[in-house]
């Protein structure tokens, strides 16, 4: 592929003419991608890389049936969604084929990759209001992540999924003795920028409970969690159990294969309750012919191709391989996952549970250079997080551990040495990590803990145990 400027100079364009908040995966020695094919990604220098985290090529970068798809109808045509066309209501068909039969209406945006960069969403954002900048409104309170590895209550409890349960129930009951009234619990229905979570069974059942008791409607989020990710279902709510239906779906990143594209579902009554209102829905782009085409290319792939049962077997073997290392590693604290949505905790010591921030985004780095590509999570930023495309295979995942193996076993022994540099704890960390933040534990440098880029998405660091990502809206 012929480039239009060097690696070098086009970082110096991007300093020039990109605004200096948009920010690049790997700061510190980015990656310039110029094709991708499959779970693979290349660079300039044409040196391949194993995507082990880009869940937005959901069925694999480049797909010749998606762009075929695309193209074909580009060629055809391409308008809004006020014209008739087939393409808009043969897609929602296909996907209330997924879907339970309580959620059967659609409404299609362009995207649904805005990141809380909208004023209404800030609100309800905690890692963008508890930055310091914005202070969190009245209507929005914010309910403890159900962790049962670092939070409120672990997996020592008897009964965790109640007692996070009961934590959104007194929620509920201060709002009522403050006079407001409850319109809705939004949350992912598997944590993903939360650290990899998965809720212990029964939690959103009885959230749901108390949520709906109270006159509100409980949203679940899918756009990185759904489009059968998780294997055993093809949304990730349904691993909940059959007796919790959400009143609203959001989903969007995978359903595009990279083409934006994202969607709302919910039931009959809000959608009537919504046009009731006397407001026009309308989104220039959202649903029009050509993103409907390509929508409908992804989910012939997935069913073609049988991504979901690869999810599945690959998941499985890919947890089995990362359990026995974590009996060979004290850095690796917690394994947590299903299908290909996967997290390795890495922790300073078990007992206390530490964060080890530094030491993953050493590991990303070092990754990087073994031509592995991973990326960390949670609010400690300690999460190595492990969602590639479906297409992802056994040969990847043995390849990716005997990576990850390696550079364990160099940070371990440098710590047991203790030639590492001492890492302060309140080491900064972020998401797309500063050209000053990777740290090299083997060296005598050290970050710059006068660096805050806790501003970041997810980049904030706390000593607090509870995630904050479970919204209610009053």
């Amino acid at each position: 592929m012929c480039e239009l400027y060097s690696k070098q100079d086009t970082l110096a364009l991007r300093g020039k003419y990109i605004g200096p908040s948009c920010e690049v995966f790997f700061a510190a020695d980015p990656i310039k991608i110029v094709r991708a094919q499959r779970q693979y990604m290349f660079d300039e220098k044409g040196v391949q890389y194993l995507d082990c985290i880009n869940n937005v090529a959901h069925v694999g970068h480049c797909h010749p049936e998606v762009f075929t798809a695309a193209l074909k109808q580009m060629e055809l045509l391409n308008t809004n969604s006020r014209f008739l066309h087939d393409n808009i209501v043969e897609y929602a068909k296909r996907l209330s084929a997924t879907l339970p039969k309580k959620l059967s209406v659609f409404y299609f945006t362009n995207s649904g990759a805005y990141h809380g960069h909208l004023s209404s969403l800030i609100e309800i954002s905690p890692y963008k209001f508890r930055k310091g900048k914005d202070v969190k409104k009245e209507f929005v309170h914010v309910a403890p992540t159900p962790d049962i590895y670092r939070g409120k209550y672990t997996e020592d409890h008897s009964d965790p999924a109640s007692a996070y349960a009961d934590e959104v129930r007194k929620i509920i009951e201060e709002a009522h003795n403050n006079g407001r009234k409850i319109a809705a619990f939004i949350a992912e229905s598997m944590q993903s920028c939360g650290g990899q979570i998965i809720p212990p069974a029964g939690y959103f059942q009885k959230v749901a409970e108390y949520v709906h008791r109270a006159g509100g409607v409980f949203i679940a989020d899918e756009v990185q969690v759904g489009f059968g990710r998780v294997g055993k279902h093809f949304w990730s709510f349904q691993m909940h159990g059959e007796d919790f239906v959400p009143d609203i779906v959001t989903m969007g990143k995978p359903m595009g294969n990279g083409h934006p594209m994202a969607c709302v579902v919910t039931t009959k009554e809000i959608a009537e309750a919504f046009n009731n209102a006397g407001v026009e829905y309308f989104n220039t782009y959202g649903g029009n012919p050509v993103s409907c085409a390509v929508g409908l290319a992804v989910l012939d792939i997935i069913e073609k191709e049988n991504l979901q049962g690869n999810a599945m077997k690959v998941g499985n073997y890919l947890i089995e391989l990362l359990n026995k290392l974590k009996t060979k590693h004290t850095l690796i604290g917690n394994i947590r996952g299903i299908g290909l949505f996967i997290g390795i905790d890495l922790v300073k010591d078990h007992e206390e549970r530490t964060p080890a921030t530094a030491e993953a985004q050493h590991v990303i780095y070092k990754m990087k250079e073994k031509r592995v590509l991973l990326s960390v999570d949670g609010p400690h930023r300690n999460v190595l997080k492990i969602k590639p495309p479906m297409c992802f295979t056994e040969e990847n995942a043995k390849f990716m551990v005997d990576q990850l193996d390696g550079i364990l076993t160099a940070i371990e022994e440098a710590m047991q040495a203790k030639t590492q540099s001492v890492i302060p704890e309140n080491t900064p960390c972020r998401t797309k990590m500063h050209k000053d933040a990777h740290v090299e534990l083997l060296s005598d440098s050290i970050n710059d803990p006068t660096e805050n880029p806790s501003r970041k998405r997810n980049g904030m660091c706390t000593n607090k145990h509870s995630l904050l990502s479970k919204r209610l809206k009053t």
